[in-house]
């Protein structure tokens, strides 16, 4: 149920304290020895660790540990380059950011932090590996570069988040994770001896500068067609919400003269001109219409207004006709846009990657193009090999996040880049002279108007680990929502990955059920192309199929 301030501007009552939150981080520590241990270790998800130093669960001391253990690791694997370390605009960043030099320097590692003493998208940690990393044999180790972005995307003010990215620029891979998780906690355990620091004023003075923003924004016309862009006349308004890509669209406008508005150019930890999002939470969600009301509001002003989260590697793409559109929607006619013909520089059989949890018009859109569909589980990581290799010409997933290869076929990015993406919306605008949500009216015509949405329901952690185990015979329901069950799956179809919950499919319609990394329920993700109630129905029939399932498994 929607908060009933949802979609309003946040009130002083709904901002962070952030001198508090930054002095928690500072003076509270985790105690492995009391109860909430199990909730204040270090634990990756998809996007490395995340939590609040008012929960203890992102301190000094997560830190110190994670980035000790980093050092381990790339010593372990060989990775003597350099480390890109940047950071977004959240209050626990630039502490958590000073923290991880003190300890990144005092191993030796050669960092790299921005030039300008500003902030770094995703998008441009992963460019930045991957442009030191040109030409080089990621599996030799020797000379490799590779970073660190301290961010939690999206979450809320008083969050934290600290993510790897490997030599190949992308999220790193759950057998990393895992080893530099344990790593960590073992060294919290210990009292943290075994951690390196240096003094952070000496610390500063040996990191090294690096142009993120010049390197990055010089370099799109080698993935967009921003002639088109600028010919076109497409009037764009961009909005950063407050996060890292704040000063990067004013360079972007300027350097390649596009007619581009930075709708907010303000950066204020407490995100206090934030709308709320659904559940009355400040949330720098691009995808959500409650946290974009504002940008929604102006949709008139602008051809195509776009925003990002706090890490600039998710996108909302808002249009005069249809608002903010859905993330699936936009997805589905940025593939079918860059497949139908506006990349003949991609290789033949450049494949299509989405998740398991992306709508189902994607494999529509795939086969009537006649393109090769590859669905992974739930992970940005699961497109990286094939984005390295070129042999995946798009990425994306349901949550707004995407990539996709230059126009010569080779590699932009391994993560995601919301950047491209709201700027591939004004491509399409300008080379076609029609909205991505036009583009979008089309493909119903042709395929249909699936109702896609996410739920949540109610799981202890018991149940949630029992779901995440679960094997495709648990599931003894034969039908969903009138419709035979076509497949039942625990494994993702395109990579054989387990997809760590349950997917099942009908002619028409599907549901998956995953459990949820930090809060205790599992989320429903549901599809119907039989249209609303018949999705209710589906979500309806999904929760007693996955309750019989973990009641028999």
């Amino acid at each position: 149920m929607a908060h009933p301030r949802a979609g309003q501007p946040a009130a002083p009552e709904d901002l962070v304290d952030v001198a508090h939150l930054v002095t928690a981080y500072y003076t509270d520590s985790p105690d492995p020895d009391g109860d909430a241990w199990a909730d204040q270790q270090v634990a990756f998800g998809t996007s490395g660790h995340r939590g609040s130093s008012l929960r203890t669960s992102f301190n000094e001391a997560h830190i110190l540990a994670t980035t000790q253990a980093i050092c381990d690791h790339r010593r372990a694997q060989g990775y003597d380059g350099p480390l890109f370390l940047g950071r977004d605009t959240h209050a626990l960043s630039e502490p958590s950011w000073a923290t991880a030099i003190e300890v990144l320097v005092a191993n030796d590692v050669t960092v790299l932090v921005d030039d300008r003493d500003g902030y770094t998208p995703t998008p441009a940690v992963s460019h930045a590996i991957l442009r030191a990393n040109r030409g080089k044999d990621l599996t030799s180790g020797s000379g490799l570069a590779d970073g660190i972005v301290v961010t939690p995307s999206h979450n809320p003010p008083a969050d934290g988040g600290f993510k790897y990215n490997p030599p190949h620029g992308g999220p790193a891979d759950s057998d990393a994770t895992k080893l530099i998780a344990a790593r960590a906690n073992e060294l919290i355990l210990a009292g943290l001896d075994g951690v390196r620091r240096t003094p952070f004023t000496r610390a500063r003075a040996v990191a090294q500068g690096y142009d993120f923003l010049g390197t990055y924004v010089d370099d799109l016309p080698a993935v967009l067609d921003l002639d088109a862009v600028r010919e076109g006349g497409v009037r764009i308004g961009a909005d950063p919400l407050g996060g890292a890509a704040v000063h990067y669209w004013g360079e972007i406008a300027e350097r390649h003269g596009l007619d581009l508005t930075v709708v907010n150019p303000l950066v204020d930890p407490t995100w206090r001109f934030m709308t709320l999002d659904w559940d009355g939470k400040i949330r720098m969600d691009c995808s959500s219409p409650d946290a974009m009301a504002s940008l929604i509001g102006r949709r008139s002003d602008f051809d195509i207004a776009t925003g990002n989260d706090a890490d600039a590697d998710r996108h909302g793409i808002v249009t005069p006709d249809a608002g903010l559109m859905n993330p699936n929607h936009f997805l589905a006619v940025a593939i079918g846009y860059l497949f139908g013909g506006a990349r003949p520089g991609w290789p033949e059989g450049a494949r299509i990657g989405k998740t398991l949890v992306s709508s189902s018009m994607i494999d529509r859109v795939a086969a009537g193009l006649g393109k090769p569909l590859v669905e992974v589980p739930v992970g940005f990581k699961w497109f990286v090999p094939g984005l390295l290799d070129g042999s995946f010409g798009f990425g994306g997933e349901e949550s707004a996040g995407a990539s996709f290869l230059r126009t010569d076929g080779t590699t932009w990015t391994t993560d995601k880049d919301g950047i491209i993406l709201a700027l591939l919306a004004s491509e399409i605008r300008g080379r076609t002279g029609r909205s991505p949500s036009e583009h979008y009216a089309d493909l119903v015509a042709e395929h249909g108007d699936p109702a896609y949405a996410r739920v949540d329901a109610p799981a202890d952690r018991e149940q949630k680990a029992r779901l995440g185990a679960l094997s495709p015979e648990a599931v003894a329901a034969t039908e969903l929502a009138g419709e035979p069950i076509t497949a039942k799956l625990t494994e993702a179809p395109g990579n054989g990955a387990a997809i760590g919950g349950l997917k099942v499919t009908t002619e028409s319609a599907w549901f998956a059920a995953r459990p949820s990394g930090t809060e205790d329920v599992y989320k429903i993700y549901a599809e119907s192309f039989r249209g609303p109630d018949h999705l209710a129905q589906v979500q309806a029939e999904a929760r007693e199929v996955v309750s019989a399932a973990l009641g028999g498994s």
